[in-house]
């Protein structure tokens, strides 16, 4: 019998926590359960993009494949009215050898949220603390709506091993959002910096605040900002603005512009250089309830020092609730241009499958 590895002894032993709690009434106010699937049949429409062109010699090479992105479950529990309890379990390809060195490629789960809310700690401010959600890209994917197809724009062009850029969804730490006014609203957080996949590396935290004005109704503006030290001599720094509009029933429109800053960025010359980019979408309905559209622009540069090495993106899509809003089709074009004349576009079709029962 293979041992569980670290991964699921978290996943076993958070279980375990929950069954273990005192079977109190009181401590079990209003539970939920939820599952959200994304599911995607993806097809390469373009042969000669760098990432829809074959390698040399790869008669198999994969341009039309099933694949699960994302499958997440969630338990809350409203203990009072001041007082809930989330915890969320993703899961994602994790290669790794199995004992007969061979890849093993299955789904790993993996614990995303794991956190104690505390609403009107302060007048009109909510706590949280533990394994939250960050405040970097909430807003944006929140109006944004479509997860399910693609990240927000901060969030799908971060590196993971936070060289480019130091981004995460989750983090270990503490945060604060409240309401000062209906035009006025704030939120400040405090985490590790290291996200929610990796334990703390260092002594530095990441700091992070924004705040958000709601001039006229259907109609908001966001300023966020966030600062780490990268090292003793180096830090790093994100500033983010959004703009949203949703005056006119069934229809949003967002904007999104950031500029990241890491003193560990260094080029040749020994000049540091900016990651910076942008973002145009809108979502309208079609259909109330049954189908909406949505698309969407970004622009991206890796490397403000560097000509020619950015990209840009246009996603466009359709969102059918065949059924039930539970279940959706949602058949998307992702078409990827390049500023350097040497590199082809890319032209990819997903159908994505969305589950959320």
């Amino acid at each position: 019998m293979n041992k569980p590895n670290n991964k699921q002894r978290s996943v076993i032993m958070a279980l375990v926590f929950l069954a273990l709690l005192p079977a109190d009434a009181s401590l079990f106010g209003q539970q939920t359960f939820g599952t959200t699937i994304y599911f995607d049949y993806t097809y390469f429409m373009s042969k000669s993009g760098p990432k829809t062109m074959a390698p040399p010699n790869t008669p198999n090479f994969k341009n039309n494949f099933f694949t699960f992105r994302r499958a997440y479950f969630t338990y809350e529990n409203k203990i009072n009215d001041n007082l809930k309890f989330r915890f969320r379990i993703d899961s994602d390809y994790v290669t790794a050898l199995d004992k007969s060195d061979k890849p093993d490629d299955r789904l790993r789960p993996f614990i995303k949220h794991l956190y104690l809310e505390w609403s009107n700690f302060l007048p009109n401010a909510t706590l949280k603390v533990g394994m939250a959600d960050t405040l970097t890209f909430k807003i944006a994917e929140d109006k944004w709506g479509y997860r399910s197809v693609a990240k927000t724009l901060l969030d799908g062009y971060k590196d993971a091993t936070g060289k480019d850029i130091d981004a995460t969804s989750a983090d270990l730490g503490a945060s604060l959002a409240g309401t000062v006014s209906k035009e006025l609203r704030y939120a400040v957080m405090v985490t590790n910096g290291a996200g929610y996949n990796h334990p703390e590396g260092d002594k530095y935290k990441k700091i992070a605040a924004q705040v958000q004005i709601i001039p006229l109704a259907g109609f908001s503006l966001v300023g966020y900002v966030d600062y780490e030290k990268q090292s003793p001599a180096a830090n790093a720094m994100t500033y983010k603005a959004d703009a949203y509009l949703e005056m006119v029933k069934g229809l949003v429109l967002g904007a999104e512009y950031f500029s990241y800053k890491n003193g560990l960025n260094l080029t040749a010359a020994g000049t540091k250089y900016d990651v910076s980019g942008f973002s145009l979408f809108g979502r309208c309905g079609l259909i109330p309830g049954k189908l909406n559209a949505f698309a969407r622009y970004d622009s991206y540069d890796p490397n403000a020092k560097v000509d020619k090495d950015g990209t840009s993106l246009i996603i466009a899509g359709l969102d059918w609730a065949p059924l039930h809003s539970s279940f959706k089709l949602q058949p998307n074009v992702w078409f990827t241009s390049y500023q350097d004349s040497a590199k082809k576009s890319d032209v990819i079709f997903n159908l994505t499958f969305f589950l959320s029962f």
